[in-house]
């Protein structure tokens, strides 16, 4: 593993137990919306990467696709074993980077990742693996955090808040790189959109996190000197003495070529 894969190792496996039950990605909502329309036949082979608790994996599994969740992270996949007893679900869990899938080619009808992706060394390759091992016609499904295409400082601002929250955050990608490396992989984009979602106040993020005292201060110390056009961007206000947000997601949906 290189210094980044490292790092969300250690920081997912230190905070693992803060996804269990009632954490804001228990709602997949945004999972079903981004499978609408896509046929995909029970019985499927998919693979869920970066699965953290395993609720992308959950959704997967009741709708009767055979399930692969994968994840750099003992922890998590313990806390996706338990999850899935309690739910009565069958899925195979496997331990690796995203980066590099130990899979044999056209192995899965559905890759999906979701909310992961800005922890990855390599987006590039997780995108290349994941046309490696789908089928012809198969689809790889993501959803995560983006920034604008054309309004650097806004992405800037972002990066800075996130890595000082969290410094296992590498990098949030622009919906338009998103569809040059799909392309670049062989892959049909058929989805490309981002629909902005409010955030939990600002002290959940940090339990959720650990972040540091110091680096709550920095953070706090970003979102009290963001500029108008950053501040309008991101809806940063206060509600009930809560800091709040709205934060941009990606969801995009692409196809491999059918042979």
């Amino acid at each position: 593993m290189d210094s980044i894969q490292h790092a969300a190792q250690e920081q997912f496996q230190k905070q693992s137990h803060r996804y269990a039950r009632g954490h804001i990605l228990e709602n997949t909502r945004d999972v079903e919306m981004a499978f609408d329309g896509l046929e995909v036949p029970a019985g499927a082979a998919a693979l869920d990467v970066a699965t953290g608790a395993g609720y992308t994996a959950f959704f997967l599994a009741r709708a009767g696709l055979r399930v692969t969740a994968s994840d750099l992270t003992p922890a998590m996949l313990e806390r996706v074993r338990e999850g899935a007893a309690e739910r009565g679900l069958e899925i195979v869990t496997r331990e690796h980077p995203a980066e590099k899938l130990p899979y044999a080619d056209g192995s899965f009808l559905v890759v999906t990742c979701r909310v992961a992706p800005h922890h990855f060394s390599s987006v590039g390759d997780f995108v290349r693996e994941s046309a490696r091992v789908l089928k012809s016609g198969g689809w790889l499904v993501v959803i995560d955090g983006t920034v604008p295409d054309e309004f650097p400082e806004a992405e800037a601002w972002l990066h800075e808040v996130e890595k000082f929250r969290d410094p296992s955050h590498n990098r949030l990608l622009p919906p338009r790189e998103w569809k040059g490396l799909c392309e670049e992989a062989g892959l049909v984009v058929q989805k490309l959109e981002v629909a902005f979602r409010k955030q939990p106040d600002l002290e959940w993020y940090f339990q959720t996190a650990a972040t540091t005292a110091e680096n709550r201060e920095r953070v706090r110390g970003l979102i009290a000197g963001a500029d108008g056009r950053v501040r309008e961007y991101y809806r940063l206000g206060e509600e009930e003495g809560k800091v709040v947000w709205w934060w941009p997601m990606l969801t995009l949906v692409a196809r491999k070529a059918e042979k």
